[in-house]
């Protein structure tokens, strides 16, 4: 369904550090990284797509988080929404919501939410029951 996700950064090289440290927690591999163009990329090993990219904004402008815009990353137990969101705090994110299940979405969906560096908001969550 999805291609790639972009999430533009204000401070490259501090973003990078940060989404470095977190996305192999979720299975990711970095793809490519390059500096002095400020933008680096993410993989699934195995999948050519979707991509998870950062980088700082073609147009030249400031990056900003949309309100209302969010993106979900799948984790492949509830033990990675925990581990990764208590990560994500550690290295600054700001809590949106601690790890726990959310019923009202249906009833095995575990989930934890926090913004990035930038202020984009990300989801962590798994749909699957305890095994």
């Amino acid at each position: 369904m999805l291609s790639h996700i972009n999430l533009g950064v204000g401070d490259f090289d501090r973003a990078f550090a940060y989404y470095a440290a977190l996305l192999p927690e979720l299975g990711l591999r970095l793809k490519f990284s390059e500096p002095a163009a400020h933008w680096a990329g993410w993989e699934k090993p195995g999948a050519a797509r979707p991509l998870f990219l950062i980088g700082r904004p073609f147009d030249g402008g400031p990056a900003a988080a949309g309100n209302g815009q969010m993106v979900a990353l799948l984790a492949p137990d509830r033990g990675t929404v925990d581990r990764v969101h208590a990560l994500a705090l550690r290295l600054g994110s700001r809590d949106e919501g601690a790890p726990g299940l959310r019923p009202h979405y249906h009833p095995d969906y575990y989930g934890a939410y926090f913004r990035d560096l930038d202020g984009n908001k990300l989801c962590v969550c798994c749909h699957d029951p305890v095994a």
